[in-house]
């Protein structure tokens, strides 16, 4: 297999999943293209998206050197997206008002204490 991280390579679409694109690099080796790496943002259906028999130029992201597996990425190519992540106000939907932090520890620290000390105990008696 001579195939490199970072390297771009032409490949054929030779099979179409709801979690990734396989794609034929030559006539033993075949990688995915994850779904994650399809484009960027939400990528609704990739069947959708490619076809059978499809050419792509996809880029080397990672190959599993025991398992031989290759994973592929179009999203790393695509300059026409900006790759700078927009700054967005982040929403966070937790209660900020409670503050349990380590109140559940604290009320069940006793007894497991005592029951640690019991443990002991009974070791010794053993």
């Amino acid at each position: 297999m001579g195939y490199r991280i970072g390297q771009k390579i032409t490949g054929t679409v030779t099979g179409i999943q709801p979690y990734g694109v396989f794609v034929s690099l030559d006539a033993t080796v075949q990688g995915l293209i994850h779904i994650s790496e399809c484009g960027h943002g939400f990528v609704k259906a990739l069947d959708e998206q490619f076809t059978v028999g499809q050419v792509l130029e996809v880029l080397v992201l990672d190959i599993d050197e025991y398992t031989h597996k290759i994973s592929l990425s179009l999203r790393a190519l695509d300059r026409g997206q900006d790759l700078v992540p927009q700054r967005t106000k982040k929403h966070y939907w937790t209660n900020r008002r409670i503050h349990i932090g380590f109140a559940p520890i604290a009320q069940r620290l006793p007894q497991w204490t005592k029951e640690a000390i019991e443990d002991l105990n009974k070791g010794e008696n053993a």
